[in-house]
């Protein structure tokens, strides 16, 4: 069996839901190699007819780069593992207390082009914190939410024919000591925030399934397969 097949047998472990047209895998506390492997053999093995799927979880510390992404963005040595990766963007950094949401859409049934799925992330993240009473906003030209300028939710994609996978990530109540020492996403002096900040109290669990509802609300049904497309 290969690494990826492996990664991908272990992420098919937990008991899956279906909600709308969408497979929802509730994964914990995973590593990010194994959980990005498993990403990129579950996009590489899809037909027309493999449902999408969104996978929430958590990662234990770990910096990503962007495939264009540069080096010199991580400030110090820190002796937390970087991983170069196949999204788009710069530099970030996932911990526990973050919740991750990778999705896994076919954006040719879905009649979604990649900006708007870009557009429809950042909106679900956007109405998740309006659940909390928080006013949250784009920035032109940095993907991403913010609250008064300091990011609170990162985005990154991977689209290969068609299908995506990585994307979103939202500060809930991780450290936010190790954003400290890169320039997230590339941008110097970005201030980085948490839901905590705020007074929320919710968990990453708790969060998950607000942002769950909001992006199922808001991504447009999937097209009828045809049976020889499949």
């Amino acid at each position: 069996m290969t690494v990826a097949a492996a990664a991908a047998a272990r992420v098919a472990e937990p008991p899956a839901t279906v909600a709308h047209d969408a497979t929802v895998r509730r994964l914990g506390l995973v590593d990010y190699e194994p959980t990005w492997q498993a990403m990129r053999a579950f996009t590489d093995a899809r037909d027309a007819a493999t449902p999408d799927e969104v996978w929430l979880l958590q990662h234990p510390p770990v910096y990503t780069l962007g495939q264009a992404g540069r080096p010199e963005h991580l400030l110090r040595e820190t002796g937390i593992p970087l991983v170069k990766i196949d999204r788009g963007g710069q530099i970030t950094y996932h911990g526990p207390g973050q919740l991750v949401a990778y999705l896994l859409v076919d954006l040719h049934r879905r009649h979604l082009k990649v900006r708007e799925l870009v557009s429809l992330m950042e909106q679900t993240v956007i109405d998740c914190l309006a659940d909390y009473g928080l006013r949250a906003e784009r920035k032109d030209g940095a993907p991403g939410v913010y609250i008064d300028g300091a990011k609170i939710a990162a985005l990154g994609l991977r689209v290969r024919n068609g299908r995506s996978y990585h994307g979103l990530a939202l500060n809930v109540d991780v450290d936010l000591a190790p954003f400290s020492w890169i320039n997230p996403c590339g941008y110097e002096g970005l201030e980085t925030i948490r839901l905590k900040d705020f007074g929320v109290a919710d968990d990453v669990d708790r969060v998950g399934e607000r942002l769950l509802g909001h992006f199922l609300r808001l991504l447009p049904p999937a097209a009828p397969v045809d049976a020889r497309q499949a």
